[in-house]
């Protein structure tokens, strides 16, 4: 799964600033975190197709909310299609979210987790896969989950899809095969335990 990432407006990144400077522009109803840990509700750039089906930067919220008044995070991509909470998003809105790290808990013993900063091996700017939808007028968004890349599969069982930057067009143009889109994610990726950040606690989502 994926219940908390990292956007790093220091990171040497031109087009993280150009995705930040083009939300910030933009007229939003609430403030928009461009910077920091990013947590569920939290409203965020992402990047979507316009009404030209040109990519450009919006202010979503994470999270698609029930009747209930939970929150839907993430959706396993395997089954999304399927799903008819997510089949729309798959079908016609996807997008793009952009990270310098995500994290993942692995269990220790007990009610001990320690935290791991997770990225493609390779560093620098990446994309989660992500589908969205219109609530009151308001854009939200979920991230979708695939099985772990092998070298982080002792910490958790789910990782978010990592697009390759060269096919972030692709997925979010909805003329495009989604599932073979999917295939075609990043599974190179490194994990660095985050030193004095066990956590004793039950995670919030």
């Amino acid at each position: 799964m994926c219940g908390r990432y990292r956007i790093d407006d220091g990171h040497e990144s031109i087009e993280l600033h150009d995705i930040i400077d083009e939300v910030n522009r933009r007229v939003v109803v609430e403030p928009v975190k461009t910077s920091g840990d990013v947590f569920p509700t939290d409203v965020v750039p992402v990047v979507a197709s316009d009404r030209k089906m040109e990519p450009a930067a919006f202010a979503m919220q994470w999270g698609y909310t029930l009747p209930n008044g939970r929150r839907v995070i993430n959706a396993r991509s395997e089954t999304a299609q399927d799903r008819p909470l997510f089949r729309d998003g798959m079908l016609g809105r996807r997008c793009a979210v952009p990270a310098t790290n995500y994290y993942e808990w692995q269990r220790v013993g007990g009610a001990r987790k320690d935290k791991y900063a997770i990225r493609p091996a390779d560093g620098g700017l990446f994309y989660m896969a992500g589908i969205y939808r219109i609530e009151s007028g308001r854009p939200v968004f979920s991230i979708l989950t695939r099985a772990p890349a092998d070298s982080i599969a002792f910490i958790h069982d789910r990782m978010p899809v990592i697009l390759p930057s060269a096919l972030v067009g692709d997925w979010i143009d909805p003329r495009r095969s989604a599932g073979e889109i999917l295939e075609r994610a990043v599974l190179d990726v490194a994990a660095e335990r985050e030193r004095g950040e066990a956590e004793q606690l039950r995670m919030p989502f």
